[in-house]
């Protein structure tokens, strides 16, 4: 259904560095800037791409807005939330758990405040 998910930075290069650490925890490539100066994550198809925004206000995040990303194991999941907090992140809601329906998930927000959850599906 979605093509891409755009949010803003006020700080490309901290957000490169967050994003870079937490998606390696996850299996994932580095970021690449683009020739418009957007930072680009592309990963089985889905792109998260950071830009500073084009009507050149600061960048705010989203409230009540939430990016969902997928980990494959609860492992990814624990790794994924201590390189956020190792690189500028910060935990929110509830520690890194397992959900009653069985799937484990964390939360945290960008160090521009935009907030993130990766959930690994239940074991079968």
């Amino acid at each position: 259904m979605f093509t891409h998910v755009m949010i803003g930075s006020n700080d490309l290069e901290r957000a490169r560095n967050f994003y870079d650490a937490t998606f390696a925890a996850l299996g994932g490539k580095p970021g690449e800037m683009d020739a418009r100066g957007r930072l680009i994550y592309a990963h089985e198809g889905g792109r998260l791409m950071i830009t500073k925004p084009i009507d050149g206000k600061p960048a705010t995040a989203a409230n009540g807005g939430t990016i969902g990303i997928a980990a494959a194991s609860p492992e990814h999941v624990l790794a994924w939330h201590a390189a956020g907090t190792a690189h500028g992140g910060t935990a929110i809601e509830s520690p890194p758990r397992e959900r009653p329906n069985g799937s484990f998930v964390a939360y945290l927000r960008d160090p521009d405040g935009n907030k993130l959850s990766v959930r690994s599906q239940p074991m079968k």
